[in-house]
């Protein structure tokens, strides 16, 4: 089962991201995504959806147009776990 990562940890983690930052109210982080088109958008989307499928570990997100927007929990963790830093790394690399 993953392990919730302190708060430190996290902190020191985001300062390695850019762009990802902790969500306001939920244990999660975010990163909001602005591309040229809906197409563009979607595209990300779907090797995103790949990812996930393939890390067996699936964000939320919320498109509109141009934009995606992704958080990332783990609820077994009932937090922020090394999956989701994981995650965060490898959708880093889809841009």
């Amino acid at each position: 089962m993953p392990q919730k990562l302190s708060d430190e940890k996290i902190a020191d983690t985001l300062n390695t991201l850019t762009g990802w930052k902790r969500h306001d109210t939920k244990h999660a982080i975010e990163k909001s995504f602005k591309f040229q088109d809906f197409s563009e958008a979607w595209a990300f989307m779907s090797r995103i959806a790949l990812l996930a499928e393939q890390m067996n570990h699936h964000p939320e997100w919320f498109n509109v147009y141009n934009r995606v927007d992704i958080l990332l929990t783990t609820h077994d963790a009932d937090g922020i776990s090394d999956n989701d830093i994981e995650m965060a790394r490898k959708i880093e690399k889809y841009l």
